[in-house]
């Protein structure tokens, strides 16, 4: 396999680098005023989406104004469920809503497999563009919700705080919830290597509700199934090797068990010690993350210095990649992320 030119990828493969890498979750997002203007420009979020060219143009917007180290593909997790025929529509302040959530266990055995390059066609057409536009000067990312999370909005018909729906089925018909979960794990795994066949050099597992759920629930729930799509990604025929992210918010409890997925690294939320993750794994797997986003509310001197706590937190050699615990606000100021990209160039080499 031919050796990646990228500092990200060498960074989730714990290979040498003269700093640490920085991509942010939800870079390309409404903090920036060029996304809002575009997104009027498209009409809604999902036509956003849907438009190949405007969902290129908007990944690569925050790579114009930030000196980051990865693209995210411009996409939502959701598309699937969206393929399957739920009918995604966005409500503003509110979220994604379903217009046929999941009511049955009829339902669930009728849910048909998407083809991704018939039904996700615009998602892989975003990608190989971007890609071109890229010219190869930092690799993109390709990414999909895990299964149990689109099982969550599939049946809560959205978002919730009780995830009443979702959970009656796991204790009360866990068969009925496993024949949804494989059946989005099939699809996603199809999903995930048209992406990467279409140019995504690294791949993200989004477990945003993984969380929510027992010790047991999520091994059996959320895990297994995310286990089985990192060993069905295709790194054959591939000039580079793509390393594979997992990220499940609220997951610090079992960190470990995710690292035996065969995952490459963990993404990892604010509420845990980088240090101590990375002690509790022995680099056994590269770790993102774990700022809160909450700090890019601050004034400079606090970025610089909780970026300075991060680094130090994680300590020398490779194997990090900073994010931020989890998505970016609509209300930070773009200038405030110049000053948190600018302190890690400033601040990571001398861990490296």
């Amino acid at each position: 396999m031919k050796e990646s030119p990228h500092r990200f990828i060498h960074a989730l493969l714990r290979q040498p680098i003269d700093r640490t890498p920085i991509w942010i979750m939800r870079q390309a997002g409404r903090y920036l005023p060029e996304y809002r203007a575009t997104r009027k420009k498209a009409g809604d979020f999902l036509t956003l989406c849907k438009t190949p060219e405007l969902a290129c143009e908007v990944t690569l917007q925050p790579l114009q104004r930030f000196d980051l180290d990865a693209a995210i593909i411009f996409s939502d997790i959701l598309t699937i469920p969206d393929a399957m025929g739920l009918g995604l529509y966005f409500v503003e302040g509110e979220g994604p809503k379903f217009h046929k959530p999941i009511k049955t266990i009829a339902e669930i055995k009728a849910l048909p497999i998407p083809k991704p390059e018939i039904d996700l066609s615009y998602v892989l057409d975003a990608i190989s563009l971007t890609r071109r536009e890229l010219k190869n000067k930092v690799p993109l990312i390709g990414f999909a919700g895990s299964p149990w999370t689109l099982a969550c909005y599939m049946l809560e018909g959205g978002g919730s705080r009780e995830f009443r729906q979702v959970k009656t089925l796991l204790y009360q018909e866990p068969k009925a919830l496993h024949h949804l979960l494989n059946t989005l794990t099939k699809a996603t795994i199809l999903y995930m290597n048209a992406q990467i066949a279409a140019g995504a050099q690294a791949i993200m597992i989004f477990d945003t509700w993984g969380g929510l759920l027992t010790t047991v629930a999520y091994q059996q729930f959320s895990l297994d199934y995310m286990t089985q799509i990192v060993a069905n990604l295709k790194n054959e025929n591939i000039q580079e090797k793509i390393p594979i992210i997992l990220f499940t918010k609220g997951g610090n409890l079992w960190l470990e068990k995710i690292a035996s997925s065969g995952c490459d690294a963990i993404g990892l939320d604010w509420t845990i010690d980088l240090g101590l993750a990375r002690q509790r794994l022995k680099n056994k797997v590269a770790l993102q993350g774990n700022m809160d986003p909450a700090i890019l509310f601050a004034n400079p001197e606090t970025i610089r210095r909780e970026v300075q706590n991060i680094l130090q937190a994680y300590g020398a050699g490779s194997g990090h990649i900073f994010n931020l615990g989890h998505g970016i606000s609509q209300y930070t100021q773009p200038e405030n992320v110049k000053i948190l990209v600018d302190a890690i160039h400033e601040l990571s080499p001398a861990f490296h």
